[in-house]
């Protein structure tokens, strides 16, 4: 076994603690990642929450994260010491059932192997995040880092911006198409940078008017505020597609209103429980769908195309030291558009 320094938590309201775990030693298909930068996710926090305390396996967040090759296993060819690689929120998969064969692991018929709070597929063990210095894990699941895309920057598109993209380029995005993007946070204002590159006609939904300005830096053609009446009602019947990435439960009504006739309002952000009246759809022939992630194909395919455009996710680093204060100000919304951890500081 080998030894890094991480950040625990070890219950839903403590602060996160810095202390040792340990990684595996390195199988024949495995890298070592030294972590550089580790996008805060809202899932982080919600894992948090959710631990129970004393008495449960150890949790270790992170799971967008990009860094440094610092060792391979002997039958390793796609790597070498000192690549910059980016690593996402599956470390494994079955590789044999027909989703994993298809290209679509994060689909896994066996269930993924999840990068944090996951069960290792060989020795049973729990699996630590990103949030430290050095992650151990399968060949197949990392990326190469394109060069010219700001590794800090980027961390965000193995989590938020694999999220978005899949859906967008399953639904068939291009330059004909009207989109919308409901909620202008972590996915959201990938979804829209995103779709801007794709060619697509790109409108913010926004509760206040408030974010027209980011909505227009970001390269959207227009803000729709959805507490306007008239102009949702103006509005309706109006996009092929909406991506709603708002991750607090609400009505998903009037956005179905805005799709237009044989559309797709795809859910994103708030993957509870939802009501949803047949009619909304049967009026239009409008389509109700949601999707999770990304297999290995369309993240390299996402890479790729972010470094020929130029698209990385707008964020705010702090070091490692402060998570707790990412995690804080993340949970209030107070966070334009995403935080990453800088791990430098655990070599201190």
């Amino acid at each position: 076994m080998r030894t890094t320094l991480a950040w625990h938590a070890d219950g839903p309201a403590t602060p996160l603690r810095r202390a040792p775990i340990q990684r595996r030693d390195l199988r024949s298909d495995d890298v070592a990642v030294r972590v550089d930068f580790c996008g805060v996710c809202h899932s982080d926090l919600h894992a948090i929450h959710a631990h129970g305390g004393a008495g449960q396996p150890p949790l270790v967040p992170g799971h967008e994260f990009t860094g440094t090759v610092t060792e391979v296993g002997p039958t390793v060819t796609a790597y070498a010491v000192g690549d910059p690689v980016a690593v996402g929120n599956i470390v494994d998969s079955c590789g044999i059932c027909a989703m994993c064969l298809a290209g679509q692991e994060n689909f896994c018929h066996d269930f993924p192997t999840l990068t944090y709070d996951g069960t290792d597929r060989h020795g049973g063990s729990r699996t630590l995040g990103g949030y430290a210095r050095e992650y151990v894990l399968r060949d197949r699941f990392v990326h190469a880092l394109p060069q010219g895309l700001d590794p800090a920057a980027a961390a965000p598109l193995l989590c938020a911006g694999i999220t978005v993209w899949e859906p967008l380029r399953a639904l068939g995005v291009g330059p004909s198409t009207r989109v919308a993007v409901a909620g202008l946070g972590g996915l959201g204002h990938l979804a829209v940078k995103l779709a801007v590159a794709l060619g697509a006609d790109t409108t913010v939904i926004s509760r206040t008017p408030d974010k027209a300005a980011g909505a227009e830096k970001l390269g959207a053609h227009r803000l729709l505020v959805s507490t306007d009446e008239e102009a949702m009602a103006a509005a309706r019947d109006s996009f092929d597609v909406v991506l709603d990435t708002i991750s607090a439960p609400h009505d998903l009504a009037p956005y179905l209103r805005t799709v237009a006739m044989d559309g797709t309002l795809c859910q994103l952000g708030h993957l509870g429980t939802v009501d949803v009246a047949m009619t909304d759809l049967l009026i239009g022939r409008k389509r109700l769908t949601s999707a999770g992630s990304g297999g290995l194909p369309a993240t390299a395919e996402l890479l790729a195309f972010a470094a020929k455009h130029g698209i990385v996710a707008e964020v705010e680093v702090l070091p490692s030291s402060r998570v707790d204060e990412a995690l804080e100000r993340l949970g209030r919304g107070d966070v334009s558009y995403r935080f990453v951890l800088d791990l430098s500081d655990l070599d201190d």
